[in-house]
């Protein structure tokens, strides 16, 4: 974001990403968080909702290290959901089931954006209006993004949602050793997301899931569907 503003200046396109962002920050990241919350809630873990963290109130989920990673790199996190796994009856499947639970609402709010993006696109070939190709590129990237988080959050590395899909297959006494240098590993996998290193798997497979993500939610609208 900040070195496409560099290099072209504001434009439509810019300012709706940019608005997009601060959005995913402010609504996105917080209905990630508390679907953790809810489901960790549900399953008999309440750590999460004594902790004030089943709400979708921005504030008791932001993390000013992936808040910086959404707003510079278009992915990132939030606070981590405090998670006492041995509240569960099933320890390990609790905390996949729980773990999966954030990326899995991305996923269904991407859908949502594509669909109101068709609606939308609906709309503009009737009037082209200005407001429907805005509501166009506003769900669009919407969607991009709330693709982006779920498959940046299934990588199995601490903090993210996929560290704590490891503890399925990891012993216990190990997992907890990895855990002692998340920040450290935070820090290494923001330097690699600047420099653009791990731009590119990471993109392949984006727009891989956007693609299927799009071809069901298209099938309605036949000719008239948008291209993800």
């Amino acid at each position: 974001m900040l070195f496409d503003l560099i290099r072209n200046g504001f434009s439509l396109q810019l300012v709706v990403n940019l608005f997009v962002r601060v959005f995913t920050v402010f609504c996105i990241l917080p209905i990630h968080e508390y679907a953790h919350a809810l489901t960790a809630d549900r399953l008999g873990d309440d750590t999460a909702r004594l902790k004030g963290r089943l709400t979708l109130n921005p504030i008791a989920h932001l993390n000013i290290y992936g808040t910086i990673m959404i707003l510079l790199c278009g992915f990132g996190y939030a606070q981590p959901v405090p998670v006492n796994p041995r509240n569960f009856k099933n320890p390990k499947a609790g905390m996949a089931i729980t773990a999966a639970a954030g990326p899995l609402s991305n996923l269904i709010l991407c859908a949502a954006f594509m669909l109101f993006a068709n609606l939308a696109h609906l709309w503009y070939l009737s009037s082209h209006a200005t407001v429907a190709t805005v509501t166009v590129l506003f769900c669009e990237y919407a969607a991009l993004i709330n693709v982006s988080l779920a498959i940046f959050n299934l990588i199995p590395i601490p903090p993210l949602d996929g560290s704590r899909l490891l503890t399925v297959f990891l012993p216990t006494e190990l997992y907890f050793k990895i855990m002692r240098y998340e920040r450290y590993i935070v820090i290494g996998l923001f330097i690699l997301m600047i420099t653009g290193i791990f731009s590119r798997p990471f993109s392949f497979v984006c727009n891989a899931v956007m693609k299927l993500i799009s071809r069901l939610i298209g099938l309605p609208f036949g000719s008239n569907a948008l291209v993800f």
